[in-house]
């Protein structure tokens, strides 16, 4: 049995006449660039999330850049996020000029320890990315009290926590403002990047939509320098399409990760926690170990497509060597980059393959 970490090809199968209408309907009008399709989903996608207004980008990385940019954020400024994470939500505060402030994550949400916020805030701190890591969202009340407190923006980074809940409410109505990503293996995901940045604050969005097409608030005129961080025209189809199934496509996730938790229960390793605050969406179902590196041989020899995500904390990466961190900085970042796997999951995993998966499991743990 051959089971893959994330089989998009499943998913396309099971909506393959839907999908290819979508597609041929953007040739047949030749609308590649802006057009109906993404003002349709620039309107569908934040009242999915909760909120007024949504700008469709050409990736999660350009969404983050422009949500900082909009907020004000550059030279000088600090912003606070967590160190293990993809270092998109780093690159795009460098972008802006200002400079990554890391605070530790809690060891058992995997998201920013609102704890250890204050000691990292300066009189140069001007905005806070919390993660929704994995699926799970932040424990944003704490997180927004101490935003209020120093006067500071905060910018969810949701880039793979589509539909998630926190205390009830859809992340990405959370925060100032919010940005997710819609590369392919997201829950909801394109056939190529795309991204969006989300608000109820219509001045923010004001200036998203000028910064995301050269700055012009019509043709050739331009009101300050932008960016080429459009979504295209066939990627907004494909994801009109696929938000009308992401419910469902949640709530098999959530299944999946309930069967291995239970298939788990008793074993060597640690299962993912949904915090009481939470709604988990399993964007990945994560478990730790200590014996991560061998159990994830192990699963590859037996034809299960395991992964490690974040090997290498960023405040450990060379290429943020300037900023002066050290081993042992960021405790549970670093456990957390030496003990967690990544095991399949999708909507369309199967339980005879989640029974097999755990079984190679328990068997090596024995």
């Amino acid at each position: 049995m051959n089971i893959p970490l994330v089989d998009l090809k499943r998913q396309y199968l099971s909506i393959k006449k839907e999908i290819d209408r979508a597609i041929q309907e953007v040739i047949d009008t030749s609308s590649f660039i802006m057009g109906e399709n993404v003002e349709e989903f620039e309107n569908e996608f934040p009242k999915f999330c909760g909120v007024k207004y949504g700008v469709g980008t050409s990736s999660g990385t350009a969404a983050l850049h422009m949500a900082l940019l909009s907020c004000g954020i550059g030279k000088g400024d600090e912003v606070i996020t967590i160190p293990y994470t993809f270092i998109a939500t780093t690159e795009a505060v460098s972008y802006t000029g200002a400079r990554v402030v890391f605070v530790d994550i809690e060891d058992k949400s995997y998201t920013i320890d609102p704890g250890k916020i204050g000691k990292a805030i300066t009189e140069r701190t001007r905005a806070i990315i919390p993660v929704h890591l994995f699926g799970q969202p932040a424990d944003m009340d704490r997180i927004n009290e101490i935003a209020r407190k120093y006067n500071l923006v905060v910018i969810e980074d949701a880039c793979q926590a589509h539909g998630a809940l926190y205390k009830g409410k859809r992340v990405g109505s959370l925060g100032d403002i919010a940005c997710f990503s819609f590369y392919p293996g997201k829950n909801l995901g394109a056939y190529g990047d795309a991204g969006m940045v989300v608000t109820d604050n219509r001045e923010l969005i004001k200036k998203v939509k000028l910064l995301r097409d050269h700055g012009r608030s019509e043709k050739y005129y331009h009101q300050l320098e932008g960016y080429n961080y459009r979504l295209d025209g066939i990627q907004a189809a494909i994801l009109r399409v696929k938000l009308k199934h992401l419910g469902e496509w949640t709530e098999m996730r959530r299944k999946n990760a309930q069967l291995y938790t239970e298939l788990l229960n008793g074993s060597r390793v640690k299962t993912p926690a949904e915090m009481a605050y939470a709604r988990h969406v399993y964007h990945l179902y994560v478990i730790r170990t200590e014996k991560r590196d061998e159990l994830h041989s192990k699963l590859r020899e037996n034809g299960i497509s395991a992964a490690i995500h974040y090997p290498v904390p960023l405040h450990l990466q060379q290429a943020y060597k300037y900023l002066g961190y050290k081993n042992g900085d960021f405790a549970v970042s670093e456990a957390c980059s030496e003990g967690l796997l990544s095991l399949p999951m999708f909507p369309e995993l199967t339980r005879d393959e989640i029974e097999e998966i755990t079984r190679v499991i328990r068997k090596f743990l024995s």
